[in-house]
């Protein structure tokens, strides 16, 4: 600005928001991408959420807690890397991914449910997609960039109109000018390049923007001549550059900030020429005034926040409380909450002030897609800020129709009340939170029924929005510290991956220590408590652990296998360890290297599966000590196995990313063999849905975690669906109740524990609420169905593994009528612990199915057989409303009403022992004298009422135009008056006290004695407020003055 002109924004101050006035209760995602990871229009609010895939919807003015209601949009299978709202269509959505596609969504309105599919698909792209960003004046113009690519599409089309020349790296950001003429591009080669896209595909410019090659950023300001560029320079301090297109050669102007890791993201309002600087992971906002002469950076202030900013947006102009004088909002995005934090300039009047708001671009296009494209520079209209002149109207793309959603027939409404199912408890309405990214059907879909249990309504609701598992309000939670078992000390916890680390029964957790000779601690479940801080009798393996289990058919037997490629069997008491066991009770050898894990038969007593580096497995007759047989077939290493629930077959999955499947005793070699996962990390495999799928969770070629779905009879065409998760380093370990369909997934160093129920059928997985743990958890294990607590609907119950204690985990299902039995819930269950075969008959090709146990309490009744309740009253028919009546008919219908209800009591009342007066006139006169009472106490009321509001009416005539002054004052300052004498301890009024106040106050405040510039800031606000006061008073005084003279 120049030297002699003062800025109008020289006093404007930036407020942080109330608590009330945050957006709670949300999980906001690191994605590592170039975007600003949060967008916002005029309506909507748009952000990354921490499941890879998925948005979180807001709307941006909401009303009571509807503003702190956020929905989820399941956009992609992979990261969304950017997103954009259109500048003229403020439901109308892109984004960017890298799965490699672009998407355009239609939001609805608010309290509709959000899309499950995109309107348009733009791509694939030969690498993922990391800027997007609409045309300014067109309306379905929009430039993306992926890899070193950068392409205008015309979206209806859905054919790009021009792809740039190739950059030399990977392009970090892409901006239109104002105009809409010229595209800038900022690489990762350092260079700053000016396209002219209907021209050349060449860049018309370019320049070494700066010289690190750290994430750099680039916005226009008002004009077309100028924009901004941030960066790093070679001693990595952030730097922000001002640059002349006519002149490219050199920036204009250059301002050094400080040598921060996070990136600088560039927030320019081209109207006021205000710029933010936010960086990623900081806890600060810069605010600076940009203008074309010198100084062309001026700071304006700095904003401290509250919590660490993970993006930052700026809400549009057009959304902005002008009468507040508020000239900026920013929208910071932490980890938990979005806080918009208002930049204002303080001015007395509460009016509106053209000087700070200019006429802005409104939301009505210049010109379509083809005309733009054939060189029309035509620019959007301006329209003006002032709300007693603003246009309403509103801009809809025709890109994108809303789409009308069918109406609820009425006699689906009626079902809902009548049909619903008692066993259900309560009622829902379907959640909009799509998956971590939508599952993929890479297979036909199956005929047979999806297992869910549901009712006409329920079916009519799902063909209008989609199955939903009736798990979907799960709820996991950890008992009570009474049950934990604390101060564990010297755990193992560099197990192999192919191992959950630890293991247990219904009676006993096994865990392995970290001193040396491999040993295991056993610890009873039914003595939880603190652990004595002497050692622990322990089980001297010999060697390290690498996996270990409980034979489920003896409680008391463990199985551990060694890195000496021996796996030991030990006989632990029955009262418990009380002592060091150096010898096991059996010790088996065959295996040539150390072995990978192992697993028990579920059907045959003595027969257990082992997997090791030698590439085979060995089946073991426990019984005699020996091996019968070994399968081969694998040629890189063994992730796990995994039994049939009928135990005559075995799954494998292995590095060299395939999946086979066995009958060992059939022979050695793969029934059958498909693709697996691509990722070599780690991958677990597991039956699922009675036996006729496969659940394998890997990591596909980018290192993200994801689920796959196998029909084990068609393995070689590969997965029927795949379903992507998140990117973490940690394998999943799946644990599945065969009950339920429920597979509960996580991995060690996690926090969050996946539910989801599987369908032999699209849509094969149906998500349900996750649990989440403050701290990371080193194994997560699966208890029997007969350990959970059936009276509180706890359908499955497990063991959290921490750093020093072992906590139960309950996770349970709300149901209203909890007295009864929940048979939906909780089928028969096998009888796990109780072998079906020996080890002899199933090696002779015995099979045998297990027997089944109720689970239902004795005195709890089967809520099918529960009684119905009776349905909920409806509303009457709206004839009823439009039906005159008279006053008399009016009071019986009151009485009669009144007199039911008395009669429907079934404890006796004092005048039924009274004789002579029959029990209906009793009914009668007790309501009648009810009802004078009612009316009594009414008119009193409504007289008290009149009362206070002339009381209230009065008293504002008599402070006339002064109230109104005081009260324009507090809004300007922010202060109420109270707050302001509070502050300054004044009781009264007077220059004097207010002045020595404020002196002492100000003084103690001081930086240099301990204080804070926020407290004296306070008190120097306090002390204008009250000063403002004395004003207004003796305005006021000089009024009533005046008034006898004339």
């Amino acid at each position: 600005m120049h030297r002699f002109k003062v800025s109008k924004f020289r006093h404007m101050e930036a407020r942080l928001p109330r608590r009330e006035a945050w957006i709670n209760d949300i999980r906001a995602g690191t994605t590592p991408s170039c975007g600003n990871q949060i967008k916002s229009s005029c309506s909507v609010i748009a952000f990354n959420s921490d499941r890879p895939g998925v948005l979180g919807i807001v709307p941006l003015d909401g009303q009571g807690e509807d503003k702190r209601h956020v929905t989820h949009l399941g956009c992609h299978s992979d990261v969304v890397t950017d997103l954009d709202f259109s500048p003229f269509d403020d439901f109308l959505l892109a984004t960017g991914s890298a799965d490699r596609t672009v998407k355009l969504w239609r939001l609805p309105a608010p309290g509709q449910a959000l899309p499950t599919v995109p309107g348009l698909v733009l791509g694939p792209e030969t690498l993922q997609v990391e800027v997007l960003q609409f045309h300014p004046t067109a309306d379905g113009v929009l430039a993306s960039a992926a890899g070193v690519a950068v392409k205008v599409w015309d979206v209806a089309r859905q054919q790009p109109l021009t792809e740039l020349a190739a950059h030399g790296d990977l392009v970090q950001s892409t901006v239109w000018s104002r105009d809409g003429a010229l595209l800038a591009t900022a690489c990762k080669d350092k260079q700053l390049r000016v396209f002219d896209p209907r021209a050349q595909a060449e860049a018309s410019q370019s320049t070494q923007a700066h010289e690190n090659c750290r994430t750099s950023r680039l916005v226009w300001t008002g004009t077309q001549e100028h924009l901004m560029s941030t960066g790093a320079n070679q001693m990595r301090e952030r730097e922000v550059k001002l640059w002349d297109t006519r002149h490219l050669s050199s920036a204009l102007a250059s301002l050094t900030l400080d040598t921060s890791p996070g990136s600088l993201m560039p927030l320019l309002d081209p109207d006021s020429g205000l710029l933010i600087l936010a960086g990623k992971g900081e806890s600060q906002l810069f605010c600076y005034e940009v203008a074309t002469l010198q100084p062309a950076l001026s700071p304006v202030n700095q904003c401290i926040l509250e919590s660490t900013l993970r993006g930052a947006a700026l809400v549009p102009r057009r959304a902005l409380a002008v009468l507040n004088c508020e000239v900026l909002r920013v929208l910071q995005l932490s980890d938990t909450a979005i806080m918009p934090i208002s930049y204002r300039v303080p001015r007395k009047a509460v009016e509106f002030h053209e000087d700070l708001f200019p006429d802005t671009t409104g939301c009505v296009p210049a010109s379509e897609p083809q005309a733009w494209w054939a060189g029309s520079n035509q620019q959007v209209q301006r329209v003006s800020l002032n709300p007693a002149r603003r246009p309403h109207n509103s801009f809809t793309s025709p890109l994108l129709p809303p789409m009308e959603l069918p109406p609820v027939p009425a006699q689906l409404v009626e079902m809902l009340v009548e049909d619903t199912d008692p066993s259900e408890g309560f009622s829902s309405p379907p959640s909009s939170l799509a998956s971590p990214s939508t599952p993929s059907s890479l297979g036909p879909s199956r005929s047979s029924t999806s297992g869910i249990g549901t009712s006409p309504s329920q079916r009519s609701l799902q063909s209008l929005l989609g199955p939903s598992s009736k798990f979907r309000h799960a709820q996991g939670t950890v008992l009570h510290r009474d049950s934990h078992i604390t101060n564990l000390k010297g755990l193992n916890l560099t197990t192999p991956g192919e191992s959950d680390g630890f293991c247990a029964n219904r009676l006993r957790v096994a865990v392995p220590l970290l001193s040396s000779g491999g040993q295991v601690a056993v610890l009873e479940l039914r003595k939880p408590g603190r652990l004595p801080d002497s050692a622990l009798p322990t089980l001297q393996n010999g060697a390290a652990v690498t996996d270990l289990a409980w034979d489920p058919f003896d409680p008391h037997r463990l199985a551990v296998a060694g890195e000496d490629a021996r796996i030991r069997l030990w006989r632990v008491p029955p009262e418990g360890l009380e002592e060091v066991l150096t010898t096991p009770e059996a010790t088996l050898t065959g295996h040539r290297e150390k072995i990978y894990s192992l697993r028990f038969h579920p059907l045959a007593a003595d027969v257990l599966a082992s997997s090791s580096y030698d590439l085979t497995i060995c089946i073991w007759d426990l019984q005699a000590g020996a091996e019968r047989l070994r399968l081969q077939g694998h040629r890189e290493q063994i992730f796990g196995l995994a039994w049939s629930p009928d135990g005559q077959q075995l799954a494998t999955v292995c590095k060299d990313g395939r999946v086979r499947v066995y009958d060992p005793r059939s022979g050695p070699e793969p029934l059958q063999e498909g693709p697996g996962p691509e990722g070599s990390r780690g991958a677990r495999i597991v039956w699922v849905c009675d036996g006729h799928c496969l659940l394998v969770s890997g990591f596909d070629s980018r290192s993200e975690r994801q689920l796959l779905l196998y029909a084990p009879e068609a393995l070689a065409g590969g997965p029927l669906a795949v379903l992507g998760l998140d990117v973490a380093p940690s394998t999943l370990l799946p644990s599945y109740d065969p009950d339920t369909g429920l597979v509960l997934l996580t991995g060690k160093g996690d926090t969050r524990v996946f539910l989801y129920e599987l369908l032999p059928e699209a849509p094969f997985f149906l998500e349900c609420n996750s649990f989440t743990s403050p701290d990371p958890h080193k194994g997560f294990v699966l208890l029997p169905k007969t350990e959970c607590d059936v009276r509180e609907v706890e359908f499955a119950r497990c063991l959290r593994l921490r750093q020093t204690s072992l906590e139960p985990v309950a996770f349970r299902l709300p149901r209203v009528r909890k007295e009864f039995f929940q048979d939906d819930v909780f089928p028969d269950t096998a009888v796990s612990w109780e072998p079906v075969l020996s080890a002899e008959a199933w090696l002779g090709g015995a099979n045998g199915q297990p027997r089944l146990l109720c689970l239902q309490p004795p005195g709890m009744t089967p809520v099918s057989q529960a009684p119905r309740e009776a349905p909920a009253r409806r509303a009457p028919s709206s004839a009823l409303y439009l039906e005159e009546k008279s006053d008399q008919q009016k009071k019986e219908e009151l009485l009669n009403a009144m007199v039911a209800k008395l009669g429907n009591r079934e404890d006796p009342l004092p005048q039924d022992s009274f004789e002579g007066v029959d029990e209906d006139e009793w009914a009668k006169y007790l309501a009648q004298i009810i009802v004078m009472g009612v009316q009594v106490v009414g008119r009193a009321f409504a007289r008290a009422l009149r009362q206070e509001f002339a009381a209230s009416r009065a008293a504002a005539d008599a402070r006339g135009r002064a109230g109104h002054r005081s009260a324009a004052a507090s809004n300007l300052s922010g202060l109420s008056l109270q707050e302001a004498q509070q502050i300054l301890n004044v009781s009264k009024l007077s220059p004097e006290e207010i002045q020595k106040n404020y002196e002492h106050l100000f003084k103690v405040n001081d930086k240099s004695v301990g204080g804070s510039f926020y407290l004296q800031s306070k008190v120097v606000r306090a002390k204008e407020r009250l000063e403002e006061e004395l004003k207004i008073q003796a305005q006021e005084d000089r009024e009533k003055e005046q008034v006898p003279r004339t």
